[in-house]
Parts: structure tokens; sequence; C-alpha cells
């Protein structure tokens, strides 16, 4: 095993409009599912045997390692176990879909191959993953089930989505330059180019893009350490462990497992500040850094498919493979209160939009399960209101239209809130 060294590292860190209350009444609590769906990722990580020998490396020097990594084509296999404390979703991923983007998008489609809809089935469980890349422009992702698959693949200017259960397909342009906070960076190095179009506006696409959001934190706030080696998917890989220094984050640590040779992340294991096994757990079983075939990413809906077609230009469909953990709130004002680990985002529902408390009784039985088991009431110097929560993302829904989310406390929350009073 190589020797641990260590360093230290920096940097400071739509609702419906009035009318649509039950699907305001949606839109928060699974919005907290979705914001860690998107801290998920669909970024790769699985299980290490045997621990290499490699050159001692210091974390600093790591770091730059992941940075300079101009990994632009791979694939391969992927296992995500996540577990954030959530109760089944079963029964609401439609209208969890309708709420969390707007009116006319992806998850308004109706489309069993929805693709909001159907990532959000990555915040629980267990899931087998096949993927491929060859740079921004050709992505492909697919889900496998028992005796089912469903692909969401990304070629040039068109996004596909094929759900092989129930024979339906999505098709929607592909987001243009500048979307979702990107900056229409070619390439790995691209992505390294483009660090402040990956934050609150977009989550993180590609491996690079997820190790270095979870890199983004002050000296003052966190320790970041070299963990030894490990075996990850076959290579030789390097151990980066990440901590908050911070109280009051409900991340423990994040240990990223770098590819020694090309630099890649290759796994991604995040264990909350609350103990027990990881809430999430991504990572590669198997990997090829060689350019896929182009027939990989060719998608022509079988005989007999039921497609249903993005209406506009504003109903594009996401990046693959991408999940946009803002959209339930892109119409609202947002700030940030706070910094690093402690960070807490302040959205605003528009037009002072009236949000129902979690006991007004108008939701159906199994929303409303649902949204028992994760609200908790809290009040302070802002009012009132209710925490929804998973063990790593809160959010905090004021009785007066203001939503604060982040991955921190309850108590932190309502901190937040008092001070934006």
């Amino acid at each position: 095993m190589a020797p641990n060294d260590s360093a230290q590292t920096t940097e400071e860190g739509r609702e419906p409009r009035a009318g649509r209350r039950m699907a305001t009444r949606y839109a928060v609590p699974v919005a907290v599912a979705g914001v860690a769906a998107a801290t998920i990722g669909l970024v790769p990580a699985l299980a290490a045997t045997g621990d290499p020998e490699l050159p001692k490396i210091s974390a600093q020097e790591l770091i730059e390692k992941i940075a300079a990594s101009d990994t632009e084509q791979f694939s391969g296999s992927v296992k995500i176990t996540t577990d954030l404390g959530l109760p089944s979703l079963g029964g609401l991923g439609g209208a969890a879909g309708s709420a969390l983007v707007p009116k006319g998008g992806a998850g308004a489609s109706g489309s069993t191959a929805d693709p909001n809809a159907k990532l959000m089935e990555l915040t629980t469980g267990t899931h087998t993953l096949r993927v491929a890349t060859d740079g921004p422009d050709k992505q492909k992702v697919s889900i496998q089930d028992d005796a089912a698959e469903y692909s969401l693949i990304h070629n040039g200017d068109e996004v596909w989505a094929y759900d092989s259960a129930s024979n339906e397909a999505y098709h929607a342009a592909s987001p243009k330059d500048g979307e979702h906070g990107q900056k229409g960076a070619k390439g790995a190095k691209g992505e390294h180019q483009r660090e402040e179009g990956a934050g609150a506006e977009g989550a993180p696409a590609t491996p690079q893009d997820f190790a270095k959001e979870a890199l983004k934190a002050s000296a003052d706030t966190t320790s970041v350490t070299v963990d030894g080696t490990a075996r990850i998917a076959g290579r030789d890989a390097y151990q980066l462990l990440v901590k908050p220094k911070q109280s009051g984050s409900t991340v423990g640590s994040i240990k990223i497992a770098v590819d020694a040779e090309t630099g890649t992340p290759l796994k991604f294991t995040l264990t909350p500040s609350s103990g027990g096994k990881a809430v999430i757990d991504i990572g590669f079983t198997k990997v090829d850094f060689a350019k896929p075939a182009a027939s990989t990413f060719d998608f022509t809906p079988p005989k007999g498919t039921k497609v249903t077609q993005a209406e506009d230009d504003k109903a594009q469909a996401p990046e693959v493979p991408k999940a946009d953990a803002g959209a339930f709130a892109e119409s609202g004002g947002q700030k940030v209160i706070g910094k690093g680990w402690n960070a807490v985002y302040e959205l605003t529902t528009p037009e002072g939009t009236d949000v129902p408390s979690a006991t007004s009784g108008d939701l159906p039985a199994e929303a409303q399960s649902f949204l028992d088991a994760l609200g908790d009431k809290a009040t302070g110097a802002f009012g009132s209101g209710t925490v929804y929560k998973t063990r790593l993302v809160n959010a905090l829904l004021t009785d007066d239209g203001k939503v604060y989310v982040g991955a921190v406390t309850k108590d932190v929350l309502v901190k937040a809130a008092n001070q934006a009073k």
C-alpha cells in the first residue's frame, strides 16, 4: 500500500403557479430526492480487490491529476447503490416527474420513458448500468432490470429514451450550449475549463465533474488526504479521502478512487455524518477507455413503439447522464446562505405563491404517506414550516413560501432561515 500523504485544499464554497396546490405539495419533498439524485449523477464506482503498490503521491498532486485528466471516451458497467432513507416512491413517479419540471417538459409527458421520472428510481436501492461516452456529444446510459432495459441516448442534437418494458420512447432536442449551467466546452478538458457551470445551475455530468464538485471546499472547511490505494474494475487506483471540518453537514466523508494512469475517478462513496452504511456507493465493475463503436449511440424506435415528442424548445430532455436538481425552483429567486459544506440555497416561489402545509388533506393517500414519512415541523424567527429529510439532502419549506435546501442538518436550515428573515 502506498504511504499516506496529506494536504489541505481550498475553495469558498417551477414551482407551479398559484392554484396548482397539489403539484406544489409533490414538488418540495420529491425535489429533496431530486437534489440527491443530481448529487448522485451517474458517476461510476465499485468494489476493489487488493491494494496495489503505487508511487507516493500527495493529496494536492492527486487533485491536480484529476483536474488534468483528459478522458473523453470510455464504456463499461456500473453498479449504483443508494440509501437516502426515503420511503418507497411507488405510485408517485408520474406525479413527482410532473411537479419537478415546467409544464410541457419531459416530466409532464406521461410517458414511461420520461427521463426525469425514470432517473428518480436511482435514488433508492441497487441498480446495474451500462455506460458509454464518446466526447461531449455522444453518451448512453442503460438501466438493466431482470426482464427489461431502459436506455437514455444522446447523439449529436438528439436525445432518445426507450423503455423496453412498455415499448415506449421519448424524443427531444439535446440541450444547447450554455443551458443547465453548461458552457459548451468540448471534451473532458473543456469540462474542467467550465468549472463555474457545474454548480447550482447544473448537476455534475461526468465522473470528472462529480469529483471536482466534491473537492470544492476551502482549507478552513475541508480536510483532504490520500488514503492508500485500491484495485477498481481491474485497474490500479489511489484513494482520496475528503472530510468536512464544519459541524452541521450531513456529509461524514467522501472517498474517491482515482485511476492511477488516467486520473479518471472510478469510484465514489459518500458516508453520512449520522453513521451507518454509505448513502451513495457508485462505481465501475468493468471499464474500457477505448473509443466506443459509433453504432452504440444509434437508435431507431422498434416497430410498434409509442413515441412521445417534446412539445417545444422548452421541453428539451436533460443531458445524458444528467439529472437537473434545480428544476422545481426554475422560476423562483435563489441565493446562497453560508459557505463550504454548510451552504444553504434559499428558493422563493414565484409571485408569492402560497405553499400549503403537509396536513391540508388534499392529497392522495400514498402521497400523504410519503410526505408524513419525510416531514418534521420546525419553528424559529422565520416563522413556521416543515423540514423534509433524507440521509443526505434536507429541505425546509416555510409556510410563507420559501424553501431552504442543502446537505445540512435541520438546525442549520433553521439558522439559515432565521438569518434570511
